[in-house]
């Protein structure tokens, strides 16, 4: 059989690989779908072949400025004694973002500070030290740069940002009024997972295979435990519970190999 390319091949493998059609799987189909869900939901989550870092760019409108100046009203809150009423608000400064985005890593500055002009420390440093690489050092050059970043980095900062993947927004907290203008773009790094329409390849992955035919075993021995004991024609007597053991146990398994061998550590902070 050729390797998985799809979602239906790939549903059709892992019945294979449980014993279909010589063996006949009590799962409904409905419930395989789920199950497949499910494995692409761990896999973009935690292996690091399911998610890939992007830079994605975002035209900022007038639409968006008015509304990350507006406020929400959340609640109206009322003293116990009923007389102090205060109505707490939050502000919408926030843009839209496609719900594959699983994290939001950093926002690059967007202001013309970035433009290098003649009168910029830095344009002349090139033009006045770095005329010939190979009688000048570049010592002193790396250590300015560094000293620039420093001052910028005290100086300006970075726009703080807040992004959940379930609220599919970014928040930027800065001054919408003066540090953007209409038409300006914001451009963001972030993880997105891989949608296996557009990669197909993903269907074939060794790892992605093995666990969601693990989760259509279990869901096959969840849907036997209520007939244990019942003895068929034959006397072929059904062991949903066993079937439901032994695809936990492997799950387990997997998902501590997921997390030795295929899980990005996470990034350590030092200072």
């Amino acid at each position: 059989m050729p390797v998985p390319s799809t979602r239906e091949e790939f549903r059709k493998y892992c019945l294979r690989a449980l014993g279909h059609p010589v063996i006949e799987i009590n799962v409904d189909p409905d419930q395989v779908e789920d199950r497949i869900d499910q494995a692409l939901q761990y896999f973009a989550q935690y292996h690091y072949d399911g998610a890939e870092r992007v830079y994605l760019k975002y035209q900022v409108s007038q639409a968006d400025i008015d509304r990350a100046r507006s406020d929400n009203t959340l609640a109206t809150v009322t003293d116990v004694d009923g007389t102090t009423t205060a109505a707490w608000k939050e502000q919408k400064n926030y843009i839209p973002v496609p719900d594959s985005i699983l994290s939001v890593i950093k926002v690059f500055n967007f202001s013309d500070k970035g433009n290098i002009n003649m009168f910029d420390v830095r344009y002349q440093l090139r033009l006045n030290d770095l005329y010939d690489f190979s009688s000048t050092s570049i010592i002193h050059y790396d250590m300015t740069m560094q000293h620039l970043d420093l001052l910028d980095s005290i100086l300006i900062g970075q726009k703080p940002i807040r992004h959940n993947q379930h609220q599919n927004r970014l928040y930027i907290d800065m001054d919408w009024r003066h540090d953007i203008v209409d038409g300006e773009y914001i451009v963001i790094e972030a993880i997105r997972k891989l949608d296996p329409a557009t990669f197909p390849d993903i269907w074939n992955d060794m790892y992605l295979k093995r666990y969601a035919t693990q989760l259509i075993k279990m869901q096959w021995g969840s849907n036997l435990i209520k007939f244990n004991g019942v003895q068929m024609l034959g006397g072929v007597t059904m062991n949903g519970e066993t079937i439901y053991q032994q695809a936990q146990e492997e799950l387990l398994k997997l998902e501590e190999q997921i997390q030795l061998a295929y899980e990005l550590p996470p990034e350590i902070m030092i200072g």
